[in-house]
Formats: C-alpha cells, sequence, structure tokens
C-alpha cells in the first residue's frame, strides 16, 4: 500500500527591517537640500519683498517677514501706468514664443540633414556651430545694432525676434543634430518601404522619436528669449515695444523706488518659465541626455 505524498511548505523567511540609514546617504540628503535652499532662497526673498507693505520696506534694520501681508501689490502692478506690465508681458511672449517657432523652423532641417547626410565640410559646419555658442551677445550689440539700423528693424518686435532666434539657433541645430543622429536610420527605410516619401517618414517617424529633443530645444530658446536685457535694451526704445526684462527695472528709478513692484513682478516673469517646465519636463530630461547613445 502506497503512502500518499505529503506537501510541506517551507516557512517564509522573517522580514528584514531596514536598517539605518549609512552615513554616506545621510549626508548627501543633507548636501542636497542645503544645495536646493541656496537655490530658492532669492525666490523667497523675492516673494517676501513682493508682500511688505510701502513703509515696511525702508525699515532699518529691515525685517525679513513682513508684518502685514500685502497681497494687493500683485494686483496693482496690473494697473499701473509706467511701465505697463500687461502690455510688457504680452510683448514678451510674442517675442519669445516666434523666435522658438523660427529657431525651430530653421533648425530642425538643418539639423536633420547634418545629422543623415556626410557631406564635405559637415565636420568644419558643426565646428562653427559651437563656436557660435561662445560669443556673448553683449560683445557683438554695435555690430547688431548697425546691422538692424541698415535693414530698418530698429525699434521692431521682427528685429528682436531675428536676434533672439540667431543666437539660440546654434545650440538649436547642434542638440538636434545629436539626437537625430542616435535614431537608427532602418527605420526611416521601413517607412519608404512602406510607400511613405521622405518627408512623410520624417513626419511620421523620426520626428515623434526625436520629440524629447525637440522640446529641450524649445525651452532652451523660451527661455534664452524670455530673459534676454542687453539687446532689446538696446535696439528697442519705445514704451509700447518694452519687453518684461526691460520693464522690471523701471520700477526702481532716480525718482521713485518701488521695490514692492519690481519684486512682484519678477515674481509674475518666473511664473511663464515654470509652467513650460512643468508640460515638457519628462520630454526634457530625455533630450538633454540624447547624443549620449549613437545608433
Amino acid at each position: 500500500m502506497s503512502k500518499s505524498a505529503v506537501i510541506t511548505r517551507k516557512a517564509a523567511p522573517p522580514r528584514r527591517r531596514p536598517g539605518p540609514m549609512r552615513l554616506r546617504t545621510v549626508l548627501l540628503t543633507a548636501v542636497g537640500w542645503l544645495v536646493a535652499l541656496a537655490f530658492l532662497a532669492p525666490y523667497a526673498e523675492m516673494l517676501l519683498t513682493a508682500l511688505k507693505p510701502t513703509p515696511e520696506l525702508m525699515k532699518s534694520p529691515p525685517s525679513y517677514l513682513p508684518s502685514r501681508w500685502q497681497w494687493s501689490n500683485f494686483t496693482h502692478i496690473w494697473s499701473l501706468t509706467d511701465p505697463r506690465v500687461v502690455d510688457a508681458l504680452v510683448f514678451s511672449l510674442y517675442i519669445a514664443g516666434a523666435a522658438t517657432l523660427l529657431t525651430l523652423a530653421v533648425g530642425l532641417p538643418a539639423a536633420y540633414y547634418t545629422a543623415r547626410h556626410r557631406f564635405r565640410g559637415r565636420g568644419a559646419f558643426l565646428l562653427l556651430v559651437l563656436v557660435t555658442q561662445m560669443f556673448a551677445p553683449t560683445a557683438l550689440l554695435v555690430g547688431i545694432y548697425r546691422e538692424m539700423v541698415s535693414l530698418d528693424l530698429t525699434d521692431t518686435a521682427e528685429g528682436l525676434i531675428l536676434v533672439n532666434a540667431a543666437f539660440n539657433l546654434p545650440f538649436c541645430v547642434w542638440i538636434l543634430n545629436a539626437y537625430f543622429a542616435s535614431i537608427p536610420r532602418e527605420l526611416e527605410e521601413a517607412a519608404w518601404l512602406d510607400g511613405t516619401g521622405r518627408l512623410g517618414a520624417f513626419r511620421r517617424v523620426v520626428l515623434p522619436l526625436a520629440m524629447p529633443g525637440v522640446v529641450t530645444a524649445l525651452v532652451y530658446t523660451f527661455i534664452g528669449a524670455w530673459n534676454e536685457y542687453v539687446v532689446a535694451l538696446t535696439i528697442t526704445s519705445s514704451s509700447n515695444r518694452m519687453t518684461l526684462t526691460r520693464a522690471i527695472p523701471g520700477f526702481v528709478t532716480a525718482y521713485h523706488e518701488q521695490w514692492q513692484y519690481l519684486f512682484a513682478t519678477s515674481i509674475v516673469a518666473i511664473v511663464p518659465v515654470v509652467v513650460l517646465f512643468v508640460f515638457v519636463e519628462r520630454h526634457l530630461v530625455a533630450g538633454l541626455t540624447a547624443g549620449g547613445v549613437r545608433g
């Protein structure tokens, strides 16, 4: 008579309690928090100053926290006439948006062609693109102004758009070239076999795969055009063509000091960039690491 088999279960090993954090982890966490606080401290100071009443700004020694939170400072800036914050905000959005679109319209085909074709002088072209990043706008102000005068583009939105697009185009071409080069060419060839042309393969296959790189170029260009100050100060003079970066210093002049409005407007100027970054953050991280793997 056969005996029935007895199946024994192994007792599950007891759970290990998580050990204490290692000293290295604690130190790295502390350093990370210190670095974060160092970066956030100026913004906290801006916000606290923007919420102070006017008499409290002149106190000596100044208090760090406002005795009374003056939230109306953020509403008063929209009704001011000198400078006009609303007009400057709209104009800055127009300049930054148009410069970004123009940069991508020129940079996308240039980067795609240099990534897919080994033409004579390609290395020199890419090196020239990289070298142009070394020139600061302040070093070229005289030449830029003379060129705008010769083209009759001084004190115009078109002039600002062209200059901002020109200064951001090299970075756009460089990073998109690296990203297009990392996309296997076989994917395009497969799309060609399916009947799509070169433009169709680029639009349906390559461009979606290169979207992180495109987003990186978009964000970089928009932020560069949004924060630009020196060129806007040089080639524009009319009050209705004043960017937000030009309008902000107008709150503190030889005749009046309105620090609370200056910092309130500075906080407002940060919002569009933060909103843009929130929407594209996941693409931005992948785009910044483009080119690390070559296809």
